[in-house]
């Protein structure tokens, strides 16, 4: 054998004695990912197509739409329901809304809204529990303070921002909650003056939230912000100024700050346009500012950030969605079953993971949230709910669990169900008392605008999600199907 030949033969020989070439690469373990920081931001009431990366042309939104290049973008994923308090609900307990705790507006004096249950499991308590600092900034409307459901109570380490969701119609409120303890804005005493601007506050407290952490112990942040819900004004600086006459405006009258102000009121707005436009662009700066934040701190590499909504578009308080198309198309709007009021612009971000300039078409929604993050924070999430994890559609991968279907319902203007299963979605009208109803019936992939009702042409599929309707909803006592207060 020749040198040559020999010396080729010995280091082969060596390599494969070393284990450098192991028998099957595959086999080997793989590195469990690093459990990471997770920041959850929803806006309130802001439609699939008020945002850039959703097509939206007259607003201007370049830090979400960054998350969304610099992320996955997922087309199809969906809100707990149609309004904010059991939309929410479905977010922190993982139960769609024929099974979770809180399926409607209900208001409870002297303020807030119906508690979720002390038996009800949050993704803050699945997350504290697994070692995690947890805060949420903004909107609660899960139950009082003191009561079962004050977010100190359901896993929140701490809380800042509107206990109650009726109060937080006031952009100047005369009060605010930091954990227990009621901070009044003397600023704006008794609606008087409108002077404090509640969303800046809580963005400072939620800045300062994160510039606390140095990175040894994860932490779950969540950003209920009530932004853009009406009412409609915003402070009169560069950003207002900006829109200001771009648009021809229809003023708006309501119930102005002052003297006979009302709590829940929305109050009078001459350009309605160019204050909406204002609020998604300042809600957009305040993305901009907390992913500027984690990254001053060095956190950036190693945290998750997913931004969505809690509803489709609102109408009240001078409010134009069909102006700037805030449903991109999708039939409804904010109480609608249709895809207007559920489906909502959904991104995640996560440096070295998360795939950038992605998107999926996974079919999910808001009670997949609670075992998906119990899964990144490798812990256990409660047993019997509703929602699958997400993790792989995150990465991109083809084996992500589906659904055999979604579920939902509306406890308001005589109840409302809808089913989606595949490309086919349900819509059935006037629940209440009536289980066995018309079901409307539509095909996604060739009308996504839900335009024609093809129940006389699929009259078995129909029925077959109608029987799918009855069976997610679970009756309940608290909540039964019939007319609750709006908020």
């Amino acid at each position: 054998m020749g040198y040559s030949l020999m010396k080729k033969f010995n280091v082969f020989f060596a390599l494969l004695t070393t284990g450098l070439f192991p028998p099957d690469l595959k086999a080997q373990p793989q590195k469990p990912l690093p459990r990471p920081n997770i920041i959850f931001i929803l806006a309130d009431d802001l439609g699939y197509g008020d945002v850039g990366f959703n097509g939206q042309k007259l607003i201007k939104t370049p830090n979400i739409d960054r998350l969304a290049k610099e992320g996955i973008r997922f087309n199809q994923f969906y809100a707990g329901t149609s309004v904010c308090a059991p939309s929410r609900s479905s977010l922190m307990s993982g139960h769609h809304t024929g099974h979770s705790y809180i399926r409607g507006n209900k208001s409870v004096q002297p303020e807030g809204q119906q508690p979720i249950a002390d038996t009800v499991v949050t993704v803050a308590e699945v997350l504290k529990k697994a070692g995690y600092s947890t805060g949420a900034y903004g909107k609660w409307g899960l139950g009082p303070v003191g009561s079962s459901g004050d977010p100190v109570k359901q896993g929140f380490d701490k809380f800042y921002g509107y206990n109650c969701q009726s109060l937080a119609h006031r952009y100047y409120p005369e009060h605010l909650w930091d954990n227990e303890q009621k901070v009044i804005l003397e600023a704006n005493r008794n609606l008087r003056y409108a002077r404090e601007y509640a969303p800046d506050l809580i963005q400072k407290q939620a800045l300062d939230f994160v510039d606390s952490k140095d990175g040894k112990q994860p932490f779950f942040l969540f950003l209920p912000f009530i932004l853009p819900h009406a009412e409609l004004i915003v402070p009169e600086d560069s950003i207002f100024l900006y829109y200001k006459g771009k648009f021809e405006e229809k003023p708006y009258r309501g119930d102005d700050y002052g003297f006979n102000a009302k709590d829940g009121g929305y109050t009078s707005q001459d350009y309605p346009r160019a204050t909406f436009a204002a609020m998604v662009t300042r809600l957009d700066m305040y993305v901009g500012q907390i992913m500027d934040k984690i990254k001053e701190k060095g956190l950036d590499k190693n945290t998750l950030v997913i931004f969505t909504s809690d509803n489709g578009p609102h109408i009240e308080g001078g409010a134009d969605p069909v102006f700037f198309n805030s449903s991109a198309g999708l039939r409804g709007v904010k109480r609608d079953l249709y895809e207007g009021g559920i489906r909502e612009p959904f991104v995640a971000r996560w440096p070295g993971v998360i795939k950038p300039g992605t998107s999926s078409d996974y079919i999910g929604a808001f009670w997949d949230i609670l075992p998906t993050f119990a899964e990144l924070a490798r812990t256990e999430a409660p047993a019997n709910i509703d929602g699958i994890s997400f993790t792989e559609a995150l990465k991109g991968r083809p084996t992500q669990k589906k659904h055999d279907y979604l579920y939902w319902e509306f406890h308001e203007q005589g109840g409302r169900q809808a089913v989606r299963q595949d490309n086919w979605k349900a819509v059935r009208l006037k629940a209440a008392g009536n289980p066995d109803g018309l079901v409307e019936l539509y095909d996604l992939s060739k009308d996504p605008g839900e335009t024609t009702n093809v129940t006389p042409k699929f009259p078995d599929k129909a029925k077959e999600l109608g029987r799918i309707m009855n069976k997610a909803h679970v009756s309940s006592v608290l909540f039964p199907f019939g007319s609750l207060a709006t908020n």
